[in-house]
């Protein structure tokens, strides 16, 4: 049954299993074994960028697409949630349209991006998603009567939602039959072809598929995948802005996810996402307690001050890249097989 949901791609190591089963567990019950808003908060932005990096890795890992308009889509699922619900009478029916017009212009965008942009060398189409992505983000702050400009938008949710633990749950459960979806994609007939276009793209075509059409599909599917991650953001936070979903910061963030867990790999969105999601919010504080207890001694506190947080984010991603350079998780499977 288990190796069903997973769609027969079994995690292959019991040290990767047993990591995994701790991640999903901790966050299934999460709003009881940490209790506070805080950590609530760290554990709902864990769920949603599972998600998001999962459906990047179906780009960059799984299909050779190097995108920097992820999150274009990523910002369009989360204004669209919050224009609808600021302008609409508050409501599930709100959440439907805001999705539903946010879909569709993902699926547009994504299909024009594809279609204009895939048959071109893979570093000028990385250059024409960045373009692309820089200017939706002026617009957006731009727009100020329709995006709220750099303040963002601010919305109410329906009553049900506004219970924290279910928001969370609702989050938790939809990131996760999301992330199962694209597990099945990626194992599917259809995921094959796309690890064929990655590893010979004219072998590929050689042998008869139309790998446009497939690239255009795969970034289709990344893009709407990635709507529905900002649509959970935006709904969780009750907010939405440039800085929390457009921030060409988020597209380093991603990277830094996907290269950290194991590209091609699915599971590793589920590791790199936690790891980098959980240092980000708690290192300083790590870094604090640790300068506290070095008062007194010389260079140490001011090394490890938490101001300093980002340069040992940094140290640990460059280690991580030197003793993982398949990701964690490849690097158990590769573990497995010695």
């Amino acid at each position: 049954m288990m190796r069903r949901l997973l769609s027969g791609d079994a995690p292959r190591s019991r040290i990767l299993g047993a990591i995994l089963a701790a991640i999903v567990a901790a966050l299934a019950f999460a709003p009881f074994i940490f209790p506070g808003t805080r950590p609530l908060d760290v554990a709902a932005k864990v769920c949603v960028f599972v998600l998001l990096v999962a459906s990047y890795d179906l780009l960059l890992g799984y299909t050779g697409i190097v995108s920097f308009a992820h999150t274009m889509f990523f910002g369009i699922g989360g204004y669209g949630i919050a224009i609808a619900l600021a302008r609409i009478e508050v409501g599930w029916s709100a959440i439907a349209i805001g999705t539903g017009a946010a879909l569709a212009l993902s699926l547009v965008l994504s299909f024009l991006i594809g279609l204009f942009s895939l048959r071109v060398k893979a570093i000028f189409f990385a250059m024409i998603t960045l373009a692309v992505a820089s200017f939706f983000a002026i617009l957006a702050s731009q727009l100020s009567n329709v995006t709220g400009g750099e303040d963002g938008i601010t919305f109410k949710v329906p009553e049900l939602m506004r219970s924290r633990v279910i928001a969370y749950y609702l989050v938790f459960g939809a990131a996760l039959a999301l992330f199962l979806v694209l597990l099945r994609i990626v194992n599917s007939p259809f995921g094959r072809v796309l690890q064929a276009i990655r590893e010979n793209e004219f072998r590929a075509e050689a042998l008869g598929y139309r790998t446009v059409v497939y690239r255009t599909i795969a970034n289709c599917l990344g893009a709407l995948a990635a709507t529905l991650a900002g649509a959970l953001y935006a709904l969780w936070l009750r907010y939405t802005g440039p800085n929390t979903t457009l921030d060409f910061g988020i597209m380093v963030d991603i990277l830094l996810m996907v290269v950290i867990g194991g590209m091609g790999t699915m599971y590793g969105a589920v590791i790199g996402a936690t790891i980098f999601v959980v240092a980000q919010n708690y290192l300083q504080d790590a870094m604090k307690a640790f300068a506290d207890s070095m008062t007194g001694l010389p260079l140490l506190p001011d090394l490890f001050h938490p101001d300093r947080w980002l340069l040992w984010l940094g140290v640990l991603f460059v280690l991580s890249v030197y003793y993982f350079p398949r990701g964690i998780v490849g690097q158990l499977r590769n573990a497995v097989k010695k």
